[in-house]
């Protein structure tokens, strides 16, 4: 279809045209008559200036053309590209044979508005009187283009309703995968879904969590920010701040933004944006002399040769982005020679190229008028990259393998086989008349090999994902240098898309090492992070675990506790066994060891000089026979103290408990047997009284035996409802395990106590009724002073033990033991072996009687 309707919007447009491989005319007024030099028209639409100057819109009179400013030679050899490709394509037998492709290219100057006067312009073919309306197919049947994401999505929704496919080799915003909005769209560079994932991952390998964002205001920005921002969801990445350059250059916003990106603790700043709009805030940036901050560039100025002057390398040198991956073209560095003065005079803008790129005029009549004359006849020299460096073309081979995508389309529709084709009917296309929307489903399925890498197209228009990681490096001739540093293959599997060669990395001030962006210091294994009120999540106070907790990771966002037998260290970072604690031999226990050992011993002694002694008065006075007895006992209560120490078992659990309490059960026995006999033998002497009969030495063993018994069956209950066992207690102190014995039931233990005090109670109260009998050896006095000291002891072990958890339980246990016992010795037999030893000439019955003079 002819589009005439559109052509009066595109007036004042400054044009290139370039036909066949030998004309190239400038047009200022799009005017219809120029011959396309092809079978086929294929447009183009390049950003030949970054910068532009708009008219005046009051709606009062006709407004002027829009001036483009800042001449481009890196998109100026985009545009060159194209042609070349075409060239070639068209020289070749083995594509489009017998067919040749002609062109048309447009300057958008880097902005939507000119790049839908291009889109129009492109529309309106190349030459209108001889088109007539609506009469067929029209003139051109795909686009490359355009640049910048905003100018693509403009160019896009004018050529929809034309159905006229578009392949652009630098527009990368996610938003224009979206086929239901963009049908017609192709492009031969990945889509921000895949940059923002590979700047994700870039920021996650070098451990920057706290990063600020400047974006463009336009498509390309917003959508690249929403999909950074949902590809940093739950990675521990902040936003510090989130700022916009605006379309139409604002330098007061400009400032702010600097003032922002200055004061903010964030050193490293992400930045999605077109140079054209770049160019002016990185110049106020670097007036306002602010360095320290890590640029991450996005594909769109990360290999922009604007910012290539050694000027720059102070304030953006140590750069670092993702760029497209870089190619090979065959011939482009010897074609680009050829654009010259002399092979072009009558073109602007290769006068406007001379005059970027030499500083001169070669021609008195062109606009460089203020730029001193030149001889023409200038080589480019090799500084130039802007336009001369083909080592490495990135943006120039995407613009290569579009026209090459739309060739072998072309090719694939020229020959299609009748009654195979894709169209209505099995039908193949017109060759005559072609409609843009055959060659599209060409385009959509088509697969090619080109200089070793495979071209093709998915269901969205999107290509292959892979990015070069590029550093911006201090070059010999101080200007700035992009290196390839790794890359990025989104084919690859997860966890190993990314690539980086570090030690290749030059950073920010000339630095070797990484720099640092965090909000807060990363929290040390042994903390966890507690996140500061009302602040994002990366800024958080590192607060210690507590006790029992652990953190063995830095920035742990939690403490981990330990398991039941384990706890942390002192600095929190591992779980340690717990200190079991038990009465071992240890200072403590080895103290009481010996005490018990040394009471047993002494009890020995005693027994020895009683044993040897054994016909003297003072030991046959009341029974020897129980002062024996109550010796042995007194020597198995020292001993089975020794049963408390140590780790505890089930067999020592259940022998320390019955063994005491029967011990002490057979010894209390003995002693009220002792104190039944004093008093009956002091009441015997009474007339008529008869009671010694019944406390004669059968009597006595009876009455201890069956007093023993009681303990014994109370014991042996115990041991079989409930009997003590090994616990370790875990609750009382939770950094260390005790170890003790639970007496399984408590109403058996303090049944088998009870017992053992109801003993020393009626042995107190019947001692306490024969204190004052006569005689010089009273025995029942020393009785009552020992019972008095027994049960003072075990009143006092009550609350001791109920109070000292741990091994100080046991340890309290074995002191009432040992103190008791050797209360009980010392009260009970210290007195008479006293006599014994010290004053024999008081063993005489007579003195004991109280009869002696």
């Amino acid at each position: 279809m002819n589009v005439m309707l559109l052509g009066l919007v595109v007036q004042h447009l400054s044009s290139l045209t370039l036909v066949g491989a030998s004309k190239c005319i400038l047009q200022n007024d799009f005017e219809p008559g120029l011959m396309a030099a092809g079978d086929f028209l294929i447009g183009g639409i390049f950003p030949l200036h970054y910068n532009q100057e708009m008219p005046d819109l009051n709606c009062t009179y006709k407004p002027g053309p829009v001036k483009c400013n800042g001449f481009d030679p890196r998109a100026f050899r985009w545009a060159i590209t194209m042609k070349l490709a075409i060239e070639e394509i068209n020289k070749r037998a083995d594509l489009l044979p017998n067919h040749t492709l002609g062109y048309k290219i447009f300057d958008s100057c880097a902005y939507p508005l000119t790049g839908q006067r291009s889109a129009v312009a492109v529309l309106n073919g190349l030459s209108e009187k001889e088109s007539p309306m609506c009469s067929g197919a029209g003139p051109l049947l795909a686009i490359i283009g355009e640049s910048g994401s905003a100018q693509s999505i403009v160019v896009s929704r004018i050529l929809q309703p034309f159905r006229i496919p578009m392949i652009s080799y630098f527009s990368s915003c996610a938003c224009l995968s979206d086929r239901r909005e963009f049908p017609t769209f192709f492009r031969v560079i990945p889509s921000d879904d895949y940059q923002v994932k590979a700047i994700a991952k870039l920021l996650l390998h070098f451990k920057w969590k706290w990063v600020g964002v400047v974006r463009g205001d336009h498509e390309y920005g917003r959508f690249a920010l929403q999909g950074l921002l949902r590809e940093l969801e739950g990675t521990g990445i902040c936003v510090a701040y989130q700022e916009m350059i605006p379309l139409l250059y604002d330098r007061h916003k400009a400032l702010e933004i600097i003032r922002v990106m200055s004061h903010s603790t964030a050193r490293v700043v992400v930045v999605f944006s077109a140079e054209g709009e770049l160019t002016p805030f990185l110049s106020d940036y670097m007036e306002q002399n602010v360095t320290g901050i890590q640029w991450i560039a996005s594909e769109a100025w990360i290999t922009s040769s604007v910012f290539a002057g050694s000027e720059y390398y102070p304030f953006l040198g140590g750069t670092i982005g993702f760029g497209i991956r870089k190619g090979q073209i065959p011939g482009l560095r010897k074609y680009l020679t050829t654009v010259n003065p002399e092979m072009y005079p009558s073109n602007p803008l290769v006068q406007e190229l001379w005059g970027a790129l030499y500083g001169c005029s070669p021609s008195s009549s062109s606009l460089n008028g203020h730029l001193p004359p030149c001889t023409g006849q200038e080589s480019l020299r090799e500084q130039h990259s802007a336009y001369m460096n083909t080592s490495s073309p990135r943006i120039s081979y995407n613009v290569y393998k579009g026209v090459y995508a739309i060739a072998h389309s072309m090719h694939n529709l020229i020959h299609c086989t009748p009654g195979k084709g894709p169209f209505n009917n099995f039908t193949c296309a017109d060759i005559d008349n072609v409609y843009p929307w055959q060659l599209q489903h060409y385009l959509q399925e088509v697969s090619f090999t080109i200089l070793g890498e495979t071209v093709n197209f998915d269901m969205k228009g999107d290509s292959i994902p892979s990015y070069d990681l590029i550093n911006w490096q201090r070059g010999s001739a101080g200007n700035i240098e992009f290196i390839n540093v790794g890359m990025f293959d989104g084919a690859q599997e997860s966890g190993q898309e990314l690539v980086i060669q570090e030690e290749a990395i030059m950073w920010p001030g000339h630095q070797t090492e990484v720099l640092v962006s965090v909000c807060s210091n990363s929290c040390a294994p042994g903390f966890r992070k507690a996140v500061r009120h009302g602040q994002p999540l990366c800024c958080f106070d590192c607060v210690p675990c507590d006790s029992g907790k652990i953190s063995n990771q830095t920035d742990s966002i939690d403490c981990m506790a330990c398991s039941e037998d384990y706890w942390s260290n002192d600095d929190g970072t591992i779980c340690i066994p717990k200190v079991v604690e038990f009465l071992s031999h240890d200072a403590m226990g080895l103290t009481l060891t010996v005490i018990a050992v040394m009471g047993a011993c002494l009890t020995l002694v005693v027994f020895a000089v009683f044993l040897y002694y054994r016909n003297t008065p003072i030991v046959r006075i009341n029974n020897s026979e129980l002062s024996f007895f109550i010796l042995l006992s007194l020597t198995l209560c020292f001993l089975c103290a020794l049963v408390f120490i140590g780790e505890p078992t089930s067999w020592s659990c259940m022998l320390r408990h019955t063994a005491f309490s029967i011990t002490f059960s057979l010894c209390i026995s003995c002693i009220l047997g002792k104190t039944l006999v004093v008093l009956a033998a002091f009441t015997a002497t009474r007339p008529g009284n008869n009671i010694m009969k019944w406390l004669g030495p059968t009597q006595q063993r009876i009455i201890i035996f069956s007093c023993t018994l009681v303990q014994v069956l109370i014991c042996t209950a115990w041991l079989v409802a409930s009997p003590p066992f090994p616990y370790r207690n875990t609750k009382y102190q939770q950094s260390k395990i005790i170890l003790d014995c639970s007496v399984g039931s408590d109403l058996a233990f303090w049944c088998v106590l009870g017992y053992i005090g109801l003993l020393a109670c009626v042995c107190f109260f019947l001692a306490f009724l024969a204190r004052k009998l006569p005689g010089n050896f009273n025995e029942a006095k020393y009785i009552t002073f020992s019972m008095l000291i027994f049960c003072a002891v075990w009143l006092a072990f009550v609350p001791a033990y109920v109070s000292s958890p741990g091994k100080f339980t046991t340890a309290v246990e074995i002191f009432a033991i040992l103190a008791s016992s050797f209360g009980l010795l010392l009260c009970l037999f210290t007195p008479k072996v006293y006599i014994i030893l010290l004053k024999p000439e008081k063993n005489t019955k007579q003195h004991l009687m109280g009869k002696d003079k």
